[in-house]
């Protein structure tokens, strides 16, 4: 199943994620390896937050990565949510429907 990992981001958030970037990417990079994480990163114009896609069993997977996140655990994440996500068309669809 498709789980998507939304973050909603501190204002300062730009300004302060120097900090704490090698460490998230780290961490990102690791969930990655493992086939975890498939794409992840910030939102634009505006930077108010940022969307992770994992394949995972369970919601735990992307959650478990949330509540280890540099970026959470110094405020620059201000909320966080796992929403499942049913993907029925493309080559990575978890359950592919097609005409």
């Amino acid at each position: 199943m498709h789980y998507l990992l939304l973050y909603e981001v501190a204002p300062d958030y730009l300004e302060r994620r120097g900090g704490y970037r090698a460490e998230h990417l780290a961490l990102a990079w690791e969930s990655a390896e493992r086939g975890e994480l498939v794409l992840g990163g910030a939102l634009t114009d505006p930077a108010d937050g940022a969307v992770l896609l994992f394949n995972a069993d369970s919601p735990d997977v992307p959650a478990a990565f949330a509540k280890a996140d540099p970026y959470v655990l110094n405020g620059l994440v201000q909320k966080w949510t796992v929403r499942g996500w049913h993907t029925v068309v493309g080559p990575q669809a978890h359950a592919p429907v097609h005409p």
